[in-house]
Parts: C-alpha cells; structure tokens; sequence
C-alpha cells in the first residue's frame, strides 16, 4: 500500500501531475526549487513527461511509481520531476528530440535522464516493472544509472555536452538557404500532389502505414488541388480518406467526435483518447469537404462532433477542455465498447440490422469485445442488399440514440480540464470554418464567446498571453499558442464581419514578432525571448499531429499582408516558404500545412470585398461557397483603416469586389458573377 501523504504536485493544476500527486515517488513539478535541489545535491535528475489521456501513461504509474521498493530507490538516487507534455510541450519538445536522438525513436511516457544542469544523457519511454518486451525493466534501468553516475560520471556529463551540442546544430535540420528555384510554380504544386499520392492507401484511405493519423494538411492540399486542376486522383483519395474515418471506430459512431488515431490501417481500432485539436482540425478539414462536395454524411460529421465538444469538452466560461482519456475503470475502451449480449437487449427485434450493419460479432472485433464501425457505408450496404437508405437511416438513428443513453450510465472516462490557448484556437477557428460551410449560426455565436473568452482570460496586465488556465491562467504562451490564436482571430473576422477581430490578430502578431523572432532566419521559436528554463529555444518546422506554429504563421503573414497592406510581412512568409520548399516537395506528408501556403502563393490568393447595407445579409451566401484561397471583408460602409474596405462605393444594397495582385475587377452583384470572375482570373494565370 503507498503513502498517503502527498508530494509537491499536489499544488499543481494538471489533471495529469495531480493523478501522480499520492505516488510515493517524491516527484516534483518543473521549476527552480527541483533544479536546484538537483545541484546542490548532485544528482541527476529523472525527468517523466506524459499526458493525462496517455495510457501507457498509466500502466508505467501503476506498475512502477506505485510501488513502494521502487519509489524508495527513485527518491534516495534521483531529484524526480513529472511534466504534463501539454502544460510544457516546449520542454517535451527538446526532452523528445533528445531521445529519439540516441534511440531512434519516441512516445509517451518520455522518462529522460539529466545532469544537474538539465543536459539529457540518457531516456526511453515505457518501461515494464520486470524485463519484458524486449525491454530492460525500469529497476535495472534506475540501477544502471545509479551506479554509472557513482563510477563514470565523467563520461555522463561528456556524453550530456555532445547531446545538447547536437540539439544545438539540428535546431534547424531540415532547413537551409533558399535556392534560386523558383518554389511558386505549378509543377511544384503537381509534385506534391505526385508525392503524397505516392503514400496513398487507396483501398482504405490515409496515408502510409498504421497507426494512422488524420494528416488533416495533406487531405486539405489535395481538395483543393483538386479544385484548381480538376484532379480526379487528389479528389478520391481526400474523400476515400474522409469517407473511411467517417465510418471507422476512430469516430465515435454512439456519441461524434474522433479519437487520436487508428492502430490498423482500416480506422477500427483507434487509441481511445479524444482530443480537442484532433477533432478541431477534423471539424476544419470536413467543412471544406463539404463546402465542395454538399455530402450530406460530411454535414452530420461536423454536426455532431461540435455537439459532442460542447456536451463533453466545454467549460461553463466557454472555454474548451484539452481531452478525455483513452481509459475507464483502468481499461482501454472500456467506454466505448459493447458485447453482443448488451445491444440485443437494448435494441430487440432491431439489434439484427444494426449488427450487420456496424459488424457487432459474438466473439467481438477487437480484445474480445466490440469497437462499433462501418466495413461499408450504410449506403453501400443498402445498395448491395436492396434497402432504402430512407427507411434503413432514421432505424439506425434511434438504435444509436438508445446505446448513448445506455452509454451514460458507464463510469465515464476522467476529464483533463485544463484549457490550453492554441488548441482553444483550433477549435474556433473549426466553429468558424463549420459556420461558414453550414450556415448554422449557433456556431458563430459559440465562435464568439470562446474568443472573448480566450482574449479576456489568457492575456496578461502587460499584454502578453499564457499557454493554460486552470483556475488561473499559467505558462508564457508558445508560438503555436499564438498563431493558432491569430488564424482563429482572422477566420472569425471573416465570418462576422468586425474588423476588431482583425485589429486583434495584428496584435497578437506584433507580439509574436517582438518575443519570438529569430535575427539568423525568418523563423520563429517556439518559446519567448523572455524564458529562460530551457537548455535550447527550439524552431519547430514539421507538420506533425498539429500543424507547426511556422507554417501557420506563414500563412496568418501572407493574409495579414493584403488585409492591412503590410508587404513586409508577405515577403517574410514567402522566405519561411523558400527555406523549407525542398523539404515540402520531397516529404510532402511530414509538411503538409506548408504545402497549403505553397498552393496559396503560388496559385494567388483572392482579395474578396463585400459591402453595401445588405452585406450581412449577403455573407452567408458567400462563405458557403468553396473558394479556398481567399481573404474576405465585409462592411456596410468604406472604413480607410484597411485597404479592402477604402474607395470601394455601391450604389445598389450590396456589391462585391474582387482584387488579385494589385488589380481590382468592376464590382458584380451576385455570388455566381463573382465566381465566374475568379474563374477567369485563374485562367489567365494559368
């Protein structure tokens, strides 16, 4: 039995540090009081980063940190410090490369061992308590340590220099000077097409090989590749991998929303974490589809993610909470699975049908239970068994409605309830992006009170932002903090059309400028100039589970620059671009929201104006329509403040202008005189 008395994180917020705050393991949160216990005592220090949704996460706790004769050991050798990745990804982020430098590899729990000063030299990620897996067990690896430190400490603080060293150099691998090809061109826009087809699962959508992941950039480069050159290939493969996701157990076929990622290539088994950004980024991506496509499957995806979101994931301010855990009453899935037995009683005389439909098996379909999905769609399976889809739909519809109920009665999974700024803005910009496909307004209302909330909430009395709130609002925000905030503040601008969301990204832009500017690049770091608590300020430039604050700030600086008439920032995101070009044509996947921008510049970008006393009532109209590259203003008047908006009249109760590289067209009237305009305005550039 452990202690019951508490460590230090028992101050903390993090739902993740508090599940460890009765560990007997003395842990610590990040900050002075542990690194300095570490160097007046000279110990090295075991750094443990995780997440509170991470289930391995939870397996390392029970197994090893609960463990007395463990926990002793951890306590006499090392200083131990436990951080949630999301309150400090800066920290995971340089703790993560570390490892995967002398491994080759990383994940969740991220266990790293540094010198007193902070220098990693030594890490892994789950380790079992006894030898296991290939893999030493965690006691030998805390025994290997200890006695390496007592007897060859010299060699640790060596082989701790090299590695910080190389973290040092590789701060900008992948990134050189910009060559004199000229990266704006079409061919380099097929090329990427060309290469992220070339990873394509075509029988079940995605790309590359499980786990699969959403990859919401590629899948938005290829719809609107598709747009512009009528590309039947990007098309089906963005759809197959929308369609597939849609009905795979990664979406939650009983509640909406989506889970991390799949663990097999066909989306049945997913890691059952939901989390905000995923399903911020998915909202975003199916919005678009929609927007080209008018599936009606694409419009109750969106719908019932959002409502999910709202039920489960929505804090009484209007904020949004980070996640929901993978595990309930320590089992993975648990919440989310059936046995057979369960849905014959719930559903009867209907239970038949709805088996088949969504491959409920007597044995299950994964560990012995089952995850519910869709092989086919329902309307493949109408089809091939000569149903109505009409008839069969509103049957399925009030099966699901009897499992959720039936759902909330389960022990819930726990809730991580803090509220991080960046992903906060994710979510925004997806309600805006969902208004603007759907023209459900509760969606731009919810848009509005979660920014107001964000902005009255996580700025600071000097104008600075935070990263997360949880009671108080903690930790300098991180670049994709800030530039997730900025896309969302512009996006928002859009869909109501008030300038001081677009007075407020300019804001926020000055100050990442300011705080976050590299004089050696046009590159921004991801931490402030004025943190001082890390051993390296990291530029981060792939597209990973999160588009990387660069590549979003290269796109926020592109609009940015016609919106307020600042072509200095328009130069500066077109060199963030050429640095990373090769990198994007080659390894199109790992790039996949830099390649958007490359389309946007090089394909150009609409400058679209709304204005007259019936704008408002004109908008909706507009923003349904599919025109990806654009920046979109609408006013009942002039207002000089802003080039779009000045010398701009009507005589008629709305008009509609369109400018395109210095050149402005005669206003139209209608939506469908302004897309033919756009359409010959793309011709010629052609």
């Amino acid at each position: 039995m452990f202690k019951a008395t508490p460590n230090q994180l028992i101050r903390e917020t993090s739902p993740y540090l508090l599940q460890h705050a009765y560990n007997p393991v003395h842990w610590y949160p990040w900050g002075d009081e542990a690194l300095q216990k570490a160097f007046i005592e000279q110990k090295p220090i075991l750094v443990s980063i995780g997440y509170a949704a991470c289930h391995w996460c939870h397996v390392m706790e029970r197994e090893s940190f609960e463990n007395e004769e463990t926990a002793s050991f951890m306590n006499a050798h090392f200083v131990n410090i436990k951080i949630d990745r999301e309150e400090r990804p800066d920290l995971d982020h340089i703790y993560m490369d570390a490892l995967q430098a002398m491994n080759g590899s990383g994940g969740w729990p991220l266990n790293v061992f540094l010198t007193p000063e902070g220098k990693p030299f030594y890490g892994g990620t789950y380790f079992p308590p006894v030898r296991a897996y290939n893999r030493e067990s965690w006691t030998e690896v805390l025994q290997g340590i200890q006695q390496a430190w007592q007897n060859r400490r010299d060699e640790i603080h060596a082989q701790a220099e090299n590695l910080t060293s190389h973290l040092q150099k590789s701060n900008a691998f992948g990134i050189s000077a910009p060559t004199e090809e000229n990266i704006f061109t079409r061919e380099s826009l097929a090329a990427i097409a060309r290469e992220m087809l070339k990873n394509a699962d075509t029988q079940w959508g995605g790309f590359g090989n499980a786990p699969k992941f959403p990859q919401t950039g590629t899948i938005n480069y290829l719809l609107r590749y598709y747009h512009f050159t009528k590309n039947e290939e990007a098309l089906s493969q963005a759809l197959l991998s929308l369609n597939k996701m849609a009905q795979g157990g990664i979406y939650d076929q009983i509640g909406g929303g989506f889970a991390r990622y799949s663990t097999d290539t066909e989306w049945l088994a997913p890691h059952f974490e939901k989390m905000l950004y995923d399903n911020a980024l998915l909202i975003s991506v199916y919005s678009e589809a929609y927007q080209l496509t008018k599936n009606e499957n694409y419009r109750h995806v969106i719908a019932d993610t959002i409502a999910f979101v709202e039920r489960e994931l929505m804090s009484e301010e209007g904020g949004f909470y980070a996640a929901l855990d993978a595990d309930s009453e320590g089992v993975e899935g648990k919440f989310y699975t059936w046995s057979e037995q369960e849905i014959d009683e719930l559903l009867g005389e209907q239970a038949s049908l709805f088996k088949e439909i969504y491959n409920v098996q007597s044995e299950g379909n994964w560990e012995h239970t089952t995850i519910l999905w869709l092989p086919v769609s329902i309307e493949e399976y109408c089809q091939r068994n000569g149903l109505e889809v009409q008839t069969v739909q509103p049957q399925l519809q009030r099966c699901r409605q009897l499992l959720f109920e039936k759902r909330k009665s389960r022990i819930r999974p726990l809730l991580d309830d803090k509220i991080i700024l960046g992903w906060n803005a994710l979510f925004n910009k997806a309600l805006s992006k969902a208004f603007a496909a759907i023209g459900e307004e509760a969606y731009r209302t919810l848009a509005i009170r979660n920014m107001n909330f964000l902005w009255s909430t996580f700025q600071n009395a000097a104008g600075n932002f935070h990263h997360t709130y949880k009671q108080e609002a903690r930790y300098p925000a991180f670049l994709e903090d800030l530039a997730f905030f900025a896309d969302a503040l512009l996006h928002l601008q859009e869909v109501t059309g008030n300038t001081d969301w677009l007075l407020k990204a300019e804001e926020v832009v000055n100050v990442l400028i300011r705080d976050f500017s590299d004089e050696q690049s046009p590159f921004f770091f991801y931490t402030p100039s004025h943190q001082t608590d890390v051993i390296v300020r990291k530029k981060e430039v792939y597209d990973g589970a999160l588009p990387s604050g660069n590549s979003v700030m290269a796109g926020v600086l592109h609009r940015l620059s016609l919106l307020l008439d600042r072509p200095d920032w328009g130069l500066k995101s077109q060199q963030m671009v050429k640095i990373v070009g090769n990198a994007i044509k080659r390894y199109p996947t790992s790039f996949g929201n830099w390649a958007c921008t490359i389309q946007e510049i090089t394909l150009g970008t609409n400058e679209i104006t709304l204005i007259g006393s019936d704008a408002a009532c004109s908008l909706l109209a507009l923003l349904q329509a599919y025109i990806p590259h654009r920046v979109l203003m609408s006013s009942i008047r002039t207002d000089d403040r802003f080039p779009m908006l000045r010398n701009k009249t009507t005589d008629s109760l709305s008009s509609i202008w369109l400018c395109r590289n210095f050149t402005c067209q005669p206003p139209v009237s209608t939506l469908a005189d302004l897309l033919r305009l756009i359409e010959k305005e793309y011709g010629n550039n052609s």
